[in-house]
């Protein structure tokens, strides 16, 4: 690649991840504060040290609870620590919310940025149907340049049709 060819690449790659910034700057302005809240949250929960709290706490109370009923106090949970499961079942089904609530907004961002990315897809298989179909057509216009069939170029000088594509992708059993 030539020098001069560097900076007008540069240029687009920098393009390119302003464009991607600029993209998931959208996709914060729009989220809720609530939903970051939650996200975060979850962000902070769902870290390694959290079952390591789980279980020490969850050890300490067992142990705090059977050395009280051994020294003769009452203990603060009996067996079967019904305050214990209580605890943790409602830590379970808090988590399991707030990583569902993640999660949709995620999918909801993926689908997002799937449809973007077919989008492009599509418009550069255009383009590029389009240049080839110059190609051809610049070659058979050249006197220089023997004519001949290219079947391969032909068939690439046809649009895809992305409902047909998807249509053959459902109805054809997938090849291992």
């Amino acid at each position: 690649m030539a020098k001069s060819e560097q900076p007008a690449l540069a240029d687009r790659v920098h393009g390119n991840i302003e464009s991607i910034a600029q993209l998931q700057a959208e996709a914060e302005r729009t989220t809720s504060n609530r939903q970051l809240l939650i996200e975060r949250i979850a962000a902070f929960v769902g870290r390694p040290w959290t079952v390591i709290v789980l279980i020490c706490g969850a050890a300490v109370w067992i142990t705090l609870n059977e050395y009280l009923a051994h020294t003769g106090r009452a203990p603060i949970d009996e067996p079967p620590f019904f305050w214990l499961q209580g605890t943790l079942s409602l830590f379970a089904a808090l988590v399991t919310t707030m990583v569902l609530v993640a999660q949709t907004r995620q999918r909801r961002e993926a689908e997002r940025r799937a449809h973007l990315e077919l989008h492009v897809n599509l418009l550069a298989e255009q383009k590029a149907t389009k240049i080839i179909g110059l190609l051809e057509e610049l070659r058979r216009d050249m006197p220089q340049v023997h004519d001949r069939v290219d079947p391969e170029a032909e068939a690439f000088q046809e649009e895809i049709d992305p409902k047909a594509v998807d249509d053959a992708l459902r109805t054809e059993p997938h090849k291992r």
